[in-house]
């Protein structure tokens, strides 16, 4: 039970502490952070994606070597799949940063990011570097290098081995080993140096693993002679867990794709291949100085520091205090500001832990606009004997005095006014501020670059008095308030626009020449909004009427305005903007409001723009039934062509309830999250056999099917994909009805497509199925794979890899067409 008690201490530590102003900190966790105190090395890890990270490795160097680790991900994953909600490229790539965060959070590790964009899968490195400006991509990765100052990098993947894996894979291994070598080159991006010093590591490995093999066993019997040896298995006696516990933990934190991970216990082998520098013995970190005698005056800071780990009391770690005291005023006096700098955070966080001071800034709302005056609720507690007093603090640089001592377990609060800058930002995403690339975002300011996250918009500082010691700790601002069913709910604070404006539909399209009414909902965050708000089209797009006076009086408060859009009668798209006047002042943005329980709530400003389409289709059938896979908006794209889809769950999947539908839809990898299918696939062929459609959209193989019995026929699913959205398509059958009815496809369906063609094409299929199309990728075999339709009795069944789920949100009109065709099969 205590074990328990214990694990369930240090999983509330990591996780509970989501949106929260300072985390618990118990004794055990302290008393690991003091002994890490005493550690000067630090290790990065490099890789390309949110989840490419090895966590057991990082949570290793971290909680056993005490070694201050960094993971860099050379994306933010935009280009994935969601399997938690419909947010995709930028949203999704806001959410994914947001679970890398809480990652590092639970192994103890840094995040860092490049500029570069996830634009989807790639073949190879040099596709890769099409879309990634690489002198940009390697000049972050140099100066994340030179500000992080590692001694040893970890690549995650190999850089000899082009096209055996993900071509973004290869291109971060690329990078990192010429990045090795020019960031102690002062020639190489001086512009870094006015920032930044050059630094040269110690050593580069290659961190060979399993999945780079055909199998499990392939790795375990290859040839390891000449890698170093880790076992990382360790367990954590003061913690009550393992580092493969502790590296589930992590893992679990990519809720968007589905990587819960169970702990592991026990032995647990890492090999790495070195790459640059000497081949250590025992230690990735040989020969490397990893003591206070790294610096100069640091030798009397690691015999104070070594003292207090020896004499650490569990039971009262205030008794610490002095001689933590005396170690933080030696670290002011050193010379090396690299470790200066780090050092005195850790130091200041650790005396605060070891007093149980609590320090807070709250504010009464979760959002206030440039120009604003705010209170700001300061609250402070000592439960320690130590006497702690507060001289004052600063809210963004402006000091207030406040004079207190904090006296044993006696809460402290008062209030203070902030008046907000009239020049002060949204607070946004960063690398979203600007127009950006398919392969690349855009950062004007170079100090973000690498950064995580942008920088919390208002930040409180209490200059303290603590046993003598003048200390000033940070605290960043955050809202609080109280959930009737979860309790005390804590997020970030945020600078937002007077106002948001919400397209209410992100595609519309116009299969005929007729108008569509449009809504655009807006949202006050001030008080007393009166505009002018209208949509900005070309002029053979017709808008009625051509603006709207609006007035909402009240912050919090919202209005939907409506406009007729009449589209053209010759086929073309445009990007419908919306904008409101105030006081001569231009407001375009839609405030995205992400809220997922595993993240900390994010608020994310984006154009407020809709894509309408004007195509020419024809359609026949009617009543859809949609059954939900991980997640895409397939559904209500296809509403937008007049069809009738009702989204069914899978207890509704019964004779009775199908017989109602013209066709039946199965949403993304239906097949791996549905488990009702398993036994409910019987039933959706005998629908088709009695003269039904269904279609089944893309699955993933590889062992996570749930049933193999995902067709009336035999069928393999394999890995193959084409990533080239521009490739050229090719028609096998010319006459089947696919192609032909109730609309003729031409290669021109298949152009501006986004992203890809498609992905886990079928590979192997039975006789009945008529394959439609073939395509690939540059230098690669013809795939037929993508779009399979069989006749099964007296209806079609169809398989599809083709990404839909990307085309239909993008309004890519052939998409549309075809897959209105694939509905009309039959009929």
């Amino acid at each position: 039970m205590l074990k328990n008690i214990i694990f369930s201490l240090f999983f509330v530590t990591y996780i509970f502490g989501i949106a929260q102003a300072q985390e618990r900190t118990t004794s055990a966790e302290l008393y690991e952070a003091i002994r890490k105190l005493n550690f000067l090395g630090s290790a990065l890890y490099v890789g390309a994606h949110p989840d490419d990270e090895n966590t057991a490795m990082i949570s290793y160097l971290a909680n056993d070597k005490l070694a201050r680790t960094a993971y860099m991900s050379m994306t933010r994953g935009d280009g994935g799949q969601n399997l938690i909600g419909p947010e995709l490229r930028e949203l999704l790539g806001v959410i994914r940063t947001q679970e890398l965060l809480q990652a590092r959070k639970t192994d103890g590790g840094i995040q860092f990011f490049s500029r570069a964009n996830d634009f989807g899968f790639s073949k190879n490195p040099e596709e890769t570097f099409e879309f990634w400006e690489k002198e940009k991509v390697l000049s972050d990765l140099v100066y994340v290098i030179r500000k992080f100052k590692p001694d040893v990098i970890i690549n995650r993947f190999d850089h000899r081995t082009p096209g055996a894996t993900h071509g973004h894979h290869t291109a971060s291994a690329i990078l990192s080993k010429e990045a090795f070598q020019m960031a102690g080159d002062t020639t190489k991006f001086p512009e870094h140096l006015e920032t930044v010093s050059s630094w040269q590591p110690y050593r580069l490995f290659f961190n060979d693993s399993w999945f780079l093999y055909e199998s499990k066993e392939a790795f375990e019997n290859a040839d390891h002679s000449p890698h170093f040896k880790m076992n990382i298995g360790a367990y954590y006696n003061t913690l009550g867990v393992s580092n493969g516990e502790i590296s589930a933990f992590s893992r679990s934190q990519h809720s968007s794709q589905g990587f819960g991970a169970s702990g592991t216990r026990g032995h647990s082998t890492e090999y790495l291949e070195i790459l640059e520098g000497e081949m250590p013995k025992d230690n990735i970190f040989d020969g490397i100085v990893t003591s206070w005698k790294r610096v100069r005056g640091g030798e009397e800071i690691e015999n104070i520091l070594s003292k207090v780990e020896e004499n650490f009391d569990f039971k009262n770690p205030s008794a610490s205090l002095p001689d933590l005291i005396k170690a933080y005023q030696l670290i002011q006096k050193l010379e090396d500001r690299h470790w200066k700098t780090i050092k005195t955070e850790e130091i200041k966080e650790i005396i605060t832990d070891a007093l149980g001071l609590y320090l807070s800034a709250r504010a009464p709302m979760a959002t206030a606009i440039a120009g604003e005056k705010i209170k700001v609720k300061i609250e402070a507690i000592n439960r320690s004997q130590i006497p702690v007093h507060i001289n004052s603090i600063s809210i963004n640089g402006e000091k207030h005095p406040l004079q207190s001592d904090l006296t044993y377990n006696r809460n402290f609060d008062t209030q203070k006014s902030y008046l907000i800058p009239q020049n002060t930002k949204p607070t946004t995403p960063y690398w979203l501020n600007e127009p950006h690339t398919i392969g690349m975002y855009h950062v004007s300011d170079p100090k973000l670059i690498g950064s995580p996250e942008t920088p919390a918009p208002i930040k409180i500082e209490f200059n303290l008095n603590i046993a003598g010691q003048n200390i000033s700790i940070q605290r960043d601002l955050i809202h609080s308030y109280t959930d009737p069913a979860k309790g005390e709910v804590l997020e970030p604070f945020t600078i937002v626009p007077k106002v948001s404006l919400k397209m209410e539909e992100s595609v519309v399209i116009h299969p005929a020449s007729t108008s569509k009414e449009v809504s655009v909902k807006v949202e006050a965050f001030t008080n007393d909004i009166q505009g002018k708000l209208k949509l900005k089209a070309p002029t053979n797009w017709k808008i009625t009427p051509s603006e709207q006076s609006i007035i909402l009086h009240k912050k919090g408060e919202t209005q939907t305005f409506q406009f007729e859009i009449l589209a053209p009668r010759d086929s073309s798209d445009i990007d419908l903007k919306a904008e409101l006047e105030i006081d001569n002042q231009i407001f375009d943005k839609q405030i995205h409001k992400i809220d997922y329980g595993h993240i900390p709530s994010q608020k994310v400003m984006l154009p407020a723009e809709a894509k309408h389409v004007r195509i020419d289709i024809q359609k026949k059938g009617n009543k859809i039934a949609y059954i939900e896979g991980a997640g895409d908006q397939v559904a209500e794209n296809l509403k937008q062509i007049g069809y009738e889809v009702e989204t069914i769950t899978p207890e509704s999947i019964k004779k009775e309830t199908l017989k109602n539908f013209d066709a039946i839809i199965l949403g993304v990898r239906a097949f791996n999250v549905v488990p009702e299918l398993q036994y409910k696939n019987k039933v959706l062929f005998d629908y088709v056999k009695k003269g039904g459609n269904v279609i089944v959209q893309y699955n993933v193989s590889r062992g996570q099917l749930l049933t193999e019995d995902i067709a009336p026929y035999p069928l393999q699913i394999s890995t193959d994909r084409v990533t080239d959205e521009f490739s050229k398509v090719d028609f096998i059958d010319k006459e089947h009805p696919v192609l032909n009815y109730p609309n003729k496809i031409t290669e021109n369906d298949f152009e501006n497509w986004v992203q890809e063609r498609g992905l886990y094409f079928p590979n192997k299929w039975d006789s009945e199925f008529t394959p439609i199309l073939s395509m690939h990728d540059k230098e690669e075999e013809p795939k037929e794979g993508s779009l399979l339709v069989a006749k099964y009795g007296e209806g079609y069944y169809v398989y599809t890899g083709l990404s839909f789920f990307r085309e239909l949100p993008a309004g890519v009109p052939g998409a549309y067409r075809l897959f209105a065709n694939l509905l009309s099969l039959g009929k």
